[in-house]
């Protein structure tokens, strides 16, 4: 006998206008009862979408984190070796054009791009594609190993996780991005498709026997990146890449990065940059933890977009003092006014410029009492010695992320 058929009628469901609109940055507001939220364009579709002031856009800075270690010599090293073969293969040259040049007019572009000086825009995309196509595997492939650790163990990842596969989804946005200005070839898809096959497998051991150094390499690509844009933002604006000169912005990026309706492809590869930075700070925060037993200090709070711009990365007792900060503010308790977390005489980190988020998957659990929310503590203690992870003196409960 067949089931009886349930008409289910529209009064039944939850009001549109009532909905919540969830996204890696929390619950927002349901929009405007009159739009259609499945046809706009606005959708909370991703984990986190940046945004940034023209001031903060500025702020980002072509700058190198000397290495230390073996694993940071071994790191960087590879990145350089990476960097000249990429150079080589895309053509590319970091050659500065004499002033003289570029006070022509017009600007003698075509005779410049003869002499190989400078890359044309189509150089410039399949560099960028061959880039980003590449710098979106390190964090789903560290989010993956720590996400299967996660379940292996049966216990909570400290916060990582979830940044992680936000840096992979980052660089997947920037990917997307670049392909609505142009499509590649059969070629580039099938250089993609070896360098991801060998890549990711490459990176999958190396961080399964050396995390620290898997995110120092990281951070290092991301420097290389910073400079490659850095390099393309300086062409475009002194005329060298005329075709992107005034060229609009796509569609994806005004969403993405909540641009005015009028933005520019400058303006996207300016934002593209400051997230490069943002990767490369946190991926040498990162590789200065210890990784079995430290939180992750920017699962509910990331520092200014300044101070990501313009430092290399926290050492692990300022990743632990930015993160008793940022309890003390998400629990309302007074910080004193001005209050840094010191880095030199000629460097400080403002609390008051970082830029809260939701609560993630943020710290260590404690077991949750019957009958009880389950809550989670921030534990610190400085300076954290090596191999114990970042313990409390008094631990704060505050509600536990997933």
């Amino acid at each position: 006998m067949k089931p009886a058929k349930v008409d289910v009628q529209p009064a039944e469901r939850p009001a549109m206008e009532n909905w919540l609109w969830v996204s890696g940055h929390g619950a927002h507001p349901a929009r405007d009862a009159q739009a259609d939220p499945l046809a706009s364009s606005q959708g909370s579709w991703t984990l986190t979408q940046p945004m940034y002031s023209a001031k903060e856009l500025d702020s980002v800075k072509v700058v190198d984190r000397p290495p230390e270690t073996v694993g940071d010599k071994l790191a960087h090293g590879v990145v350089k070796l990476l960097r000249r073969s990429f150079d080589f293969f895309t053509g590319y040259v970091a050659k500065e054009i004499p002033k003289e040049v570029l006070e022509q007019k017009p600007i003698p572009v075509a005779e410049l791009r003869a002499k190989r000086d400078i890359l044309t825009d189509k150089q410039w995309l399949l560099r960028i594609i061959l880039l980003e196509s590449i710098a979106g595997v390190p964090g789903m492939v560290a989010g993956t190993l720590r996400h299967l650790r996660s379940l292996r163990l049966m216990r909570r990842d400290g916060g990582w996780i979830h940044t992680l596969l936000e840096e992979a989804e980052n660089e997947r946005m920037h990917l997307l991005t670049f392909l609505t200005v142009s499509q590649p070839t059969w070629l580039t898809r099938a250089l993609v498709l070896a360098a991801q096959g060998v890549f990711w497998n490459v990176f999958f051991l190396t961080y399964l026997v050396a995390p620290k150094t898997a995110h120092r390499f990281v951070g290092a690509l991301e420097e290389e990146a910073v400079r490659t844009y850095t390099h393309c933002i300086q062409d475009v604006e002194s005329g060298l890449v005329p075709e992107w000169k005034n060229k609009p912005a796509p569609q994806i990026a005004i969403d993405y990065w909540r641009m005015p309706a009028d933005a520019t492809l400058l303006d996207v590869i300016r934002a593209v940059r400051a997230d490069e930075a943002t990767h490369r700070f946190v991926n040498h925060s990162l590789a200065n933890l210890d990784q079995k037993y430290d939180f992750n200090p920017f699962a509910l709070a990331e520092a200014s977009p300044e101070i990501r711009g313009s430092v290399p990365g926290f050492t692990r007792e300022e990743s632990a003092e930015f993160a008793r900060q940022t309890q003390a503010k998400l629990l309302g308790k007074n910080e004193e006014p001005g209050k840094t977390v010191n880095r030199s005489s000629s460097s400080a980190l403002h609390l008051a410029s970082a830029a809260p988020r939701c609560p993630t998957m943020a710290w260590r659990a404690l077991r949750p009492q019957s009958n009880q929310p389950r809550t989670a503590a921030i534990r610190i203690r400085h300076p954290p010695p090596a191999g114990q992870g970042m313990k409390h003196s008094s631990a704060c409960q505050v509600p536990a992320p997933a």
